[in-house]
C-alpha cells in the first residue's frame, strides 16, 4: 500500500464526521481534527484566520450558522503524502440549512495535514466556492 492509500481511509471518515457535525451546529469534531499547536491557517470562503487562537473560535462561528445537515460528500481530486505532511484537494458538497434557510453548496477545499502523535491533524485549509465549468 502507498502512503496515500493509508492516509485517505484514516482522514476521509474523520472529515465527513466533522463536516456533518459542523453543519448541525457542533464544532467539536472539527476542532478535534485540527492541530492546536504550531502554525495553523484557515483561508475560508468568508474569512481568513491564523493561529489556533483564531482558527478554533472560527469553527464555533461557522457551526453557529448551521442547524441541519442532510448530506456531506468529499470528491477527492488529488492527495499526496510525504513523511509527516499530507495534502488533500477535494470538492466538498454540503446540503443543509444556514441561518435557517435550506441551502446547498460546493467548495473547492485544499487541506494540509501534519502527523502529530500518530494522528493526522489539519494545519491549513483553503476553501472557496466551486463552480463547475460547463
Amino acid at each position: 500500500m502507498s502512503e496515500v492509500d493509508d492516509f485517505l481511509p484514516e482522514v476521509l471518515p474523520r472529515l465527513r464526521v466533522a463536516e456533518i457535525a459542523l453543519h448541525r451546529g457542533d464544532a467539536r469534531p472539527r476542532k478535534t481534527l485540527w492541530s492546536h499547536g504550531g502554525p495553523v491557517a484557515l483561508f475560508g470562503a468568508e474569512t481568513s484566520r491564523s493561529g489556533w487562537s483564531e482558527v478554533g473560535p472560527m469553527s464555533d462561528w461557522v457551526a453557529g450558522r448551521f442547524t441541519e445537515c442532510t448530506s456531506s460528500e468529499y470528491e477527492v481530486v488529488a492527495a499526496g503524502v510525504g513523511g509527516d505532511l499530507a495534502c488533500l484537494v477535494a470538492i466538498g458538497r454540503i446540503t443543509g440549512a444556514a441561518d435557517g434557510v435550506p441551502t446547498s453548496y460546493a467548495l473547492r477545499v485544499t487541506t494540509a495535514f501534519r502527523k502529530e502523535d500518530g494522528t493526522w491533524k489539519a494545519v491549513h485549509r483553503h476553501g472557496d466556492p466551486w463552480r463547475q465549468c460547463e
